[in-house]
């Protein structure tokens, strides 16, 4: 999550460009630039929050954010979505896997991998309360970040569209641009390297 100097700076970038937009606009221009802000500005920590994870960059998750909720507000008028949400993240991830890739040399293609793993509930998630879940619950906040930042990409941007910013397997698909099933896929794999990391971590027998 953004720290609030953070979370401010960010905010007041996007929206001083949505103003100079509208001032320099119409009273369309005006209205639509409310509205984005109405609609997108609460939604700020989570694209921040997928940025950081892909980039592995403070500056650069900064930097892709930015560009991002410029380029909504740019394109609001073609949005026809109910939840903004998804739609901010595909712009999100096309900023990351350009130029801000680039920049921070980092490779984010997403690979299609559907290894075979057990369909496991989320570890934070379970609905039956283990030994395991109870630990895990006691954890601080910073190792679980840090056990789902060493996931390979692939899962890593699944389990954090899922599990950190509740989209449906639906949402995931059309956001990554893959099928329902290879998000599922990606998702019991992941579940099933955290678990695995969870295990390695307590240093608890195989």
């Amino acid at each position: 999550m953004l720290h609030r100097t953070q979370r401010q700076g960010l905010a007041l970038a996007w929206k001083a460009g949505g103003e100079t937009v509208a001032c320099n606009g119409s009273d369309a221009n005006q209205d639509k630039a409310r509205r984005f802000r109405d609609a997108a500005l609460s939604h700020l920590d989570d694209v921040y929050t997928l940025a950081r994870y892909l980039l592995h960059d403070t500056a650069d998750a900064e930097d892709a954010v930015q560009e991002c909720y410029m380029r909504a507000l740019r394109y609001f008028d073609t949005f026809r979505g109910t939840e903004i949400k998804p739609w901010l993240f595909a712009i999100l991830r096309n900023v990351c896997r350009g130029e801000f890739a680039r920049r921070s040399h980092a490779t984010l293609a997403m690979d299609d991998t559907t290894d075979d793993a057990e369909d496991a509930a989320p570890l934070w998630r379970e609905e039956q309360a283990s030994p395991e879940t109870e630990t895990l619950r006691q954890w601080d906040a910073e190792t679980i970040r840090r056990l789902v930042a060493e996931l390979p990409k692939s899962f890593r941007e699944a389990i954090v569209l899922r599990e950190i910013n509740d989209l449906s397997y639906s949402e995931i698909a059309d956001v990554v641009g893959v099928p329902i099933g290879t998000v599922m896929s990606r998702l019991a794999r992941a579940r099933s390297m955290l678990r695995k990391a969870w295990i390695a971590e307590e240093g608890l027998p195989t």
